[in-house]
Order: C-alpha cells, then structure tokens, then sequence
C-alpha cells in the first residue's frame, strides 16, 4: 500500500528477533504493514496509538475464530471463549468471572501455588542428562501453568499426569495432538464442574459456581465446561515468560544479582519481565467495523489490526530510557497483558505464579546457569525459546 511502511513476515530480520524488528520499525512510523503469503495486517507500533486500538469499540475480535478444522465438531461451541465474544456478551461474561480473578484472590492462592513450584524443583537434579544439564523449559517452564491449573481447578493428582500431556499439547497450538486433546480436556472439565458443584471447595470452580448476581445471573454449565477450556489455553502464558525470564536475567548479570539480593523487587521485577520479553509479541486482531484513522493513517472496515507489543513497550514516549532493562524500574503502562476490555483476566494469577517460580529457581539454585545460548524459535507472533538447557549448580 503506497506511502505505508511495509514488514515482511518472510524477513530473516524479523524472524530472527520480531522485537527488535518492530522497535526499529516504530522509530520510522506509527503503523505498518506486516504482510506474509496470503496474509496482512495493518500493525499499530507506539504505545499511545496501541491503547487507542485496544479500547476503540469500532475493532472487534474475530468472533469466528475458534472455527478450526483441527478440533472435533462436537466441541466448537466451548471453543468460543470471552475471546471471541464482544460487546455487551462479552461484558457480561467478564463481569460474572472478574471476583475469581482479583490480585487479593491471586494473593490467597500463592501459597498452592508454591507447593507446585517446590515439587516441579524438587525434581529437577533427577532430569540432569550425561552433561549435566537439565531442560528447564522442558522440565520445570511448561509443566508448570498446567499443575497450577489443575490445582486451583480442583483436578484431582490421579488425573494430573493426563492433564499435564494435554497441556503439552494445547501448548503446540495445532496439529493431531492438539484436536486430539480438546475432547479429553472437555471431558475432565465437565467432569470438574460436575464434581465440584456436588461437593463445593476451595477452588476456581466452585468459586465460579457459587457467583449470582441479584438480578440472578450466573454461569451455566457450557460456560463453566469454556472457561475451564479457556483457562487451559490462556493459562500456557507463564510457560513463554518465565523460560524468557531466567534467559534475559542471565544475560544481565547485574540485574541478576540485584534480584537475589533483595526479593523484595521481585513484584516490579516480573512487570519489567513483560515489558522487556513478555511472550506476546502481537496482540489477538481486531477487526475494523467502519473506516478509523490510526496515527494519521486511513484503514478501511473490515481490516485486521494488531499492536506490537514490543515496540510499545520500548516506546520512548511513555518509558524513560526505554531500552535498558531493569529490575527497579517503576512499573506502569505496558501492554504486556494488552489494554481496554480484553484486558488479560488473569493478569493477577500469572504474575503471582511467575514471582513465585523466578524466586523459588533463584533461591533453590543459587549456581544456575545457562548451558548455551538457548535457541529461539522464528515465530513474529510469540517469543519463545525452544529450550532452555541450564547447570543447576548446588542446592541452595
């Protein structure tokens, strides 16, 4: 399109390192082109226009999405999460979860939360190969979110080891696996519902459940079977986070050894985490109803338009010196968890289960290191490693 900046998905540039590419391009421009075979999206790259995009309710998410032919027919209707809603539906299904979501509920399950991460670090000296160096992407970054989620969903240990694959699988994002492990997560969700509207506990569920608004509103059952499903797949976040984490920690030693010093940064630490290499690289699209202008740009209805995080997140405008990782850095204004209505719900959750993971590591491996530089994968929608191989070094 003449006259506008134009990124190609097929960049050796952009593939090798997509943040970097979308903060050099966000010096040139507000918003750009990313065109790959048979694809194009208008991408938004300063942080002002960014939060505009996410709040302006003439975009809306594709409420289609969840149509793929991986996944079996009979379980696209629960496929169809808060995501793909907006509007008023939307809105209501987000006012009836937001009490199971808050920092204060986060707060309360912190410590569940470390149980898991202490019994996944308990384990991983036995996962040490010939060389002694164990996977912690593998091993400790992508088993994680799934027994947390487990636990805070009430899934009993017995069934946790078939959960845990599903996760994997949910985690590739597509494929035979992926179709296949829909139905069993299906499955076990209604099972977990069912069960815990019989015998309530101390767990999302039940928490779910048990909310009725006075007009007397509340979740029905598919809804309670989807959230289940959507906490599955919005849950793999801290898998990317916390493995690019312990990465970029690594490589600033200096900060590094700030965050053992005092653990009391941590909290601010795990927002400058997200702003610096938090997984999501390009915001969910949303699609234009009518003409909008963007950063003085015309883009014409029925467009899709992202937001690169990244280059919002480094945008000179909102953060002072904004290329310079660290952990003391006063935390405000990313759009590590997006902006406007679909704001991560559960934002709180994952900061609380990233802080506890990055601090049980720190502190139950003062010796960690990295074996390598770990291999990133050339995806420009993600950041994300394809292993992290580490030396545990002692037991702290």
């Amino acid at each position: 399109m003449s006259g506008v900046l134009e990124l190609q998905m097929t960049d050796p540039a952009l593939l090798r390192d997509p943040g970097a590419a979308y903060v050099r391009a966000a010096a040139d421009a507000p918003v750009a082109r990313l065109v790959g075979p048979g694809l194009a999206f208008w991408v938004v790259l300063r942080h002002a226009e960014g939060r505009a995009v996410l709040s302006d309710p003439r975009l809306r998410t594709n409420e289609d999405s969840y149509l793929r032919p991986d996944v079996p027919a009979d379980c696209l209707p629960y496929m169809r999460t808060m995501t793909e809603m907006n509007g008023a539906e939307h809105a209501r299904l987000r006012r009836l979860v937001a009490p199971a979501f808050t920092p204060r509920r986060a707060a309360e399950f912190r410590p569940r939360v470390e149980r898991v991460v202490g019994a996944l670090l308990d384990e991983l000296p036995g996962r040490a190969g010939p060389d002694g160096t164990v996977d912690l992407l593998e091993h400790f970054a992508r088993p994680l979110p799934m027994e947390v989620i487990c636990e805070l969903t009430g899934i009993p240990a017995a069934d946790r080891p078939a959960w845990r694959e599903w996760g994997a699988a949910v985690a590739a994002g597509h494929g035979e696996a992926f179709g296949q492990a829909i139905p069993r997560i299906l499955d076990g969700a209604r099972a977990a519902v069912a069960r815990c509207r019989a015998e309530p506990g101390d767990d999302l569920i039940s928490e779910l459940a048990r909310v009725q608004e006075e007009d007397g509103d509340r979740l029905s059952e598919a809804e309670l079977v989807t959230l289940v499903w959507q906490l599955v797949l919005a849950g793999q976040t801290p898998t990317n986070l916390i493995a690019n984490a312990v990465a970029v920690l690594h490589e600033h030693p200096g900060q590094l050894a700030a965050l053992r010093a005092d653990p009391e940064l941590m909290p601010g630490a795990v927002e400058e985490l997200m702003r610096w290499c938090g997984p999501q690289l390009l915001t969910i699209p949303r699609f234009t109803t009518e003409e909008i202008e963007i950063g003085g740009v015309p883009v014409p209805a029925g467009e899709p338009v992202t937001v690169a995080i990244p280059a919002a997140n480094r945008d000179p405008r909102v953060f002072a010196d904004p290329d310079r990782f660290d952990v003391t850095r006063e935390p405000a204004g990313h759009l590590g968890f997006a902006h406007g209505p679909h704001f991560c719900a559960g934002a709180s959750l994952a900061r609380v289960q990233t802080a506890v993971a990055l601090g049980a590591l720190l502190d139950r491996f003062p010796g960690l290191a990295l074996a390598g530089e770990p291999p990133r994968a050339p995806d420009p929608g993600t950041a994300r490693l394809l292993s992290l191989p580490v030396t545990l070094g002692a037991a702290g």
